[in-house]
């Protein structure tokens, strides 16, 4: 299995277009303590030749041109992508599929609830003749026909922003149902995760993930209240459907006793101070055993094994 992180980043990427947090700034500068980044997605293949991208982003078509894997290889009009999975319906998963309306053939997987986020309007840019809708129920593992299998479960979350009620008081945080999931990638046994939104860990996720061979995780914030404080926006991580990486409730203690394989964060907020090389923040991500993704990371299986 090959895994290629197409995007590390939330909402907006690093540098976002109207953010001057510090993360930002230095972005924007060049500052070698961090690296420019787009909004987050990741790539798999079980032949290094044929692709499944989860999380269509804005910024698909940029990454596809970033990395040659997905390039055109064999025909005038070719692609190596065959599938999209969209955890949820939020746009950061599902906007990059208008980037793929040129009349060339894949496969979208999505829970019900997702799947009807990207039919109608705008997305009938999509030609039903060309690209096919696969609504795959939870805990339904589906062949895709490339070596592996896919499953979508329940990840606490919350439906998608532009589908909140104006009434505070109605917005259900860390729901668990179709519009939040995660994936996993299973092949000869193995097992791999893809959870780029998770608002709290439950004891269900936890067995779950017990013995995974690799698992991308959401590390949005480092800590709950970091954009608060920040003065970035009136929202804590939990708010926006996420769990932070410190904390009583935060990932790096929730999985501490987990047997997971390699442990990699992605979706990272431009808030989080753990994007900086010379942090004290980043110093504890990795001292607990986990690592920063960032665009362009490959993860070969086959070699990691050797």
């Amino acid at each position: 299995m090959q895994f290629l992180v197409l995007g590390s980043a939330a909402g907006g990427g690093l540098p976002q277009w109207n953010c001057l947090c510090e993360n930002c700034r230095l972005a924007y500068q060049g500052d070698g303590r961090l690296s420019a980044r787009t909004q987050c997605s990741v790539a798999v293949s079980g032949d290094g030749e044929n692709w499944i991208v989860l999380s269509a982003t804005p910024d698909l078509r940029q990454q596809i041109i970033a990395n040659p894997a997905l390039h055109p290889k064999i025909a005038p009009r070719h692609s190596p992508i065959k599938a999209v999975f969209a955890p949820n319906g939020d746009i950061d998963n599902i906007a990059g599929l208008l980037v793929m309306r040129e009349m060339q053939p894949f496969t979208i997987y999505a829970t019900r609830s997702v799947m009807a986020q990207t039919q109608g309007g705008v997305f009938g840019v999509l030609n039903a003749d060309v690209v096919k809708r696969q609504v795959i129920a939870l805990d339904e593992t589906v062949d895709t026909g490339m070596g592996f299998t896919i499953t979508a479960f329940v990840t606490p979350g919350k439906i998608p922003l532009y589908m909140e009620s104006p009434n505070e008081g109605e917005i259900e945080l860390a729901a668990e149902g179709e519009y939040t999931v995660g994936v996993e990638i299973r092949q000869n046994g193995r097992r791999f995760y893809y959870i780029p939104s998770c608002a709290r860990m439950t004891d269900a996720l936890r067995k779950r993930l017990e013995g995974a061979e690799i698992l991308f995780f959401d590390g949005t914030t480092f800590e709950d209240d970091e954009m608060l404080r920040q003065g970035l926006m009136p929202k804590t991580a939990w708010r926006m459907g996420h769990m932070a990486m410190n904390g009583e409730r935060g990932s790096l203690r929730a999985l501490a006793d987990v047997d997971i394989r390699r442990r990699i964060f992605v979706h990272i907020n431009n808030s989080n101070p753990a994007l900086r090389h010379d942090s004290t923040e980043r110093s504890q991500v990795e001292a607990a055993g986990w690592q920063i993704g960032h665009d362009g990371l490959l993860i070969d299986t086959t070699e990691a094994r050797t």
